[in-house]
């Protein structure tokens, strides 16, 4: 496992490597695309080290309650066309889950747990990853609820700036995943075929969405969470954005 490992860093280097020279990355994966859903990017756990800071011993129920409205709330105005962006769904799910919990959160609490999102950062795996499916000739886009405010600050604060075209938001289409319309933007962003796109998604049931449009997907599950019964499976999987760059080279 050390050796594979060794030999897959060694790789990755040497792609980045003749990427940094100009050098042109001969690969059959020429016209190919790579869209991302936000968190196999992002590092989200800040979030929830803020959250303890400010609510000690309750933290971990807040956020939890917090994330579970927080989607919830984005199928629930797809469903009812009564769209707002995934800043605004994210705030209100802070303070409906707060109030369901009895935790006195004032404004000032509010604004500092929602400034952490634009404080976040990309995982330590991200970097390596990038250079690899970048120098192999693969196109990059976020495919994201986030705000385009949100993923640019992602993206400024991890010096990543230069990989992604531009980000495929759900508000240009004022719809959530898993709507078909939304995964749909990637097709005509990208002006290719379902076939030769690859979503990456950090969630089970974003990963069956992505399919059931008819991508391939990747699940990078950090957290090793049990696959959703959807009817449908990711077409792989692992712990990490080293996996996904596995997967990706040997189709």
């Amino acid at each position: 496992m050390l050796t594979d490992r060794r030999a897959f860093l060694a790789g990755v280097g040497a792609l980045a490597a003749a990427s940094a020279a100009g050098a042109p990355a001969k690969s059959r994966h020429s016209g190919r695309a790579i869209a991302f859903d936000g968190f196999p990017i992002i590092d989200a756990r800040p979030v929830g080290v803020r959250t303890e800071a400010l609510f000690p011993g309750r933290g971990e129920a807040l956020l939890n309650a917090w994330r579970t409205r927080q989607f919830e709330y984005t199928w629930l105005r797809t469903l009812s066309g009564t769209y707002a962006d995934f800043w605004q769904i994210t705030q209100d799910a802070l303070v409906f889950a707060a109030r369901s919990l009895g935790l006195p959160l004032d404004a000032a609490a509010r604004d500092e747990l929602m400034q952490t999102y634009l404080e976040l950062k990309a995982w330590d795996d991200v970097r390596p990853a990038l250079d690899a499916l970048r120098a192999a000739g693969f196109r990059l886009a976020f495919l994201s609820n986030f705000t385009a405010h949100m993923l640019d600050t992602a993206v400024q604060n991890s010096g990543l700036q230069g990989f992604f075209e531009e980000h495929l938001t759900t508000d240009r289409v004022r719809a959530f995943k898993p709507a078909p319309r939304v995964y749909e933007m990637a097709t005509r962003a990208f002006h290719m075929p379902k076939e030769n796109i690859l979503f990456c998604a950090a969630a089970g049931w974003d990963a069956a969405g992505a399919k059931a449009f008819g991508y391939r997907t990747f699940w990078v599950n950090r957290t090793k969470q049990p696959a959703e019964e959807l009817g449908v499976k990711a077409d792989g999987e692992g712990a990490g954005l080293d996996d996904l760059v596995r997967f990706a080279l040997a189709r």
